[in-house]
């Protein structure tokens, strides 16, 4: 059964930070591309980041720019996403996302082009 599990979330202070993890089961992630979407509470779901299947290129969302770092670790067969200096409107279900895009050596934002969604996890950031 193909499955991806994030884990990581939880309260946080303003400022704080976390390690999600978006970890694979039943297929291997070094042939994807890798997407975090996030949705809050009455809010769409939007991308928040991504990284290629080959080279590592990566894409940020304007409002997480140095903030948040993507990164894979294909031997764990586990992609990570870094979030530092949380704000509250980062509040929201953080949702890893895995497809095989047009091309290997750079990633979109789009969640249409993503096959294979996790569950989602929850972070919450207030004081």
């Amino acid at each position: 059964q193909l499955q991806l599990v994030e884990s990581g979330g939880g309260l946080v202070q303003p400022g704080g930070s976390l390690r999600l993890s978006c970890a694979a089961s039943g297929f291997t992630l070094d042939s994807y591309a890798i997407g975090w979407f996030r949705q809050a509470p009455g809010k769409e779901r939007e991308g928040v980041s991504c990284i290629s299947s080959r080279g590592g290129s990566t894409t940020y969302a304007d409002s997480v720019k140095g903030r948040f770092a993507i990164s894979r670790d294909n031997a764990k067969n586990t992609v990570y996403l870094q979030i530092n200096s949380l704000k509250p409107e980062d509040t929201a279900v953080y949702y890893c996302a895995a497809g095989q895009l047009r091309s290997s050596w750079f990633c979109v934002m789009r969640d249409y082009e993503y096959d294979f969604w996790g569950q989602g996890t929850q972070v919450t950031v207030s004081s």
